[in-house]
């Protein structure tokens, strides 16, 4: 059976909003990279990752080649509509947004939490890199105020990430969260000593509900746990990236 290239969210959203996140299958990188990995900073064959990104275009029906970003776990949002085209070198930031159709917003990652967000209307997208860093520094609260519309306005889709039970983490990163309340200290499950198990997901969705948004779909694909359809960092150290995608037609 043909493994997917892509996942295709489930969401409500306007139908001129087109989004994909894609799988690790059908590309042209070899092991440990295997096989559709768009990253070309984790060491692959640069002709390999060429190749899958001219895939990733022709056959996900993109409008244009995708804005990818040099993620470094910040808050920094591009607003890609100041852009009339892909610069020679990616700039830093870890979340994407445009206005204008026919943009591409992109996002990588192997662990991290990948978040699309869109309004009800279908005039603004955004692509957003979540590990918890991002999140707990406010990365989705950054992406939400560069779209500028009432926040139960917004529907957000979270993609592939690590998951709960796989997800361990010392008391750093628990502290960084446990200040916001209750809600937030739930996300966090004690297994030893100073070591925690923590929900992305259910981080993610706390940040987008203290945020005024409630459509919120997607989560619990875990990409630690899942070896055959996702790279994992966590899991495999020298891997490749997923995509996830979101543009207006």
């Amino acid at each position: 059976m043909t493994q997917p290239l892509w996942i295709t969210p489930g969401w409500p959203a306007p139908e001129c909003v087109h989004a994909l996140s894609t799988t690790r299958h059908g590309g042209y990188s070899q092991a440990p990279y295997a096989s559709f990995n768009l990253s070309d900073y984790v060491g692959d064959a640069p002709d390999a990752v060429a190749r899958n990104r001219m895939q990733l275009h022709r056959q996900g029906g993109l409008p244009s080649a995708p804005h990818w970003l040099r993620q470094v776990h910040g808050t920094r949002v591009l607003e890609l509509d100041n852009f009339a085209s892909q610069t020679a070198a990616p700039i830093e930031a870890d979340a994407a947004i445009t206005l204008s159709r026919g943009v591409v917003c992109a996002v990588q990652t192997a662990d991290c939490l990948p978040i699309l967000l869109c309004d009800t209307a279908g005039t603004r997208v955004g692509a957003v890199h979540a590990g918890w860093r991002g999140l707990a520094n406010g990365v989705v609260e950054a992406a939400l105020k560069r779209l500028d519309t009432r926040a139960e306005q917004m529907l957000a889709w979270l993609g592939p990430a690590i998951g709960a039970d796989a997800f361990e983490v010392g008391d750093d990163v628990r502290d960084a969260f446990v200040s916001d309340g209750p809600a937030t200290s739930a996300c966090f499950r004690a297994y030893a000593p100073g070591k925690w198990h923590a929900d992305l997901f259910q981080l993610a969705r706390v940040r987008l509900q203290r945020a005024g948004v409630t459509g919120i779909f997607g989560g619990g694909r875990c990409t630690f746990r899942n070896a055959q359809e996702y790279f994992s960092y966590r899991r495999d150290h020298v891997t490749g990236r997923m995509a996830t995608l979101i543009w207006l037609e």
